[in-house]
């Protein structure tokens, strides 16, 4: 079996590599939308994206940020995290957040934070058992459009 090895994505190809994993976890994008709003991101929101790789193929993928506010103070937040469904239950999605916990640290974050939907029982399940997340709140949505 080829090592794994994880892989900040940087250029608009190695982005869009990304897609075929990313878009199991957001199927209402297109590749076009789904690398302008990568960029934009970047950008605007320090947003990075990792890709846990093996054998050249992207098996899991995760994209975060850096933020600060008066709840958590300096933090970062994981954006998107989704293990291509074929390589599913190996531990690649602790890889990468242990990755991030790691970069978090080194890089004076206090915490790391995500969201999860409400349907994703075994996703929470993992935070939470595997990866001693504590549940701290619920996440609100209103659309505007």
């Amino acid at each position: 079996m080829d090592a794994v090895t994880v892989k900040e994505l940087k250029s608009s190809e190695e982005i869009l590599q990304g897609f075929p994993v990313m878009s199991q976890l957001r199927p209402h994008l297109d590749e076009n939308t789904y690398l302008e709003l990568v960029l934009e991101a970047r950008e605007v929101d320090r947003y990075r994206m990792l890709a846990l790789m093996q054998g050249g193929k992207v098996v899991a993928i995760t994209g975060f940020k850096p933020m600060t506010t008066l709840y958590y103070g300096r933090f970062v937040w994981v954006c998107d995290l989704v293990t291509d469904q074929s390589y599913r239950s190996k531990g690649y999605g602790e890889k990468l957040l242990t990755y991030v916990h790691t970069w978090a640290e080194e890089n004076g974050f206090e915490s790391v934070a995500l969201s999860s939907g409400l349907q994703r029982t075994d996703a929470h399940r993992f935070y939470m058992d595997k990866l001693e997340y504590d549940k701290v709140s619920y996440v609100f949505k209103k659309s505007l459009t």
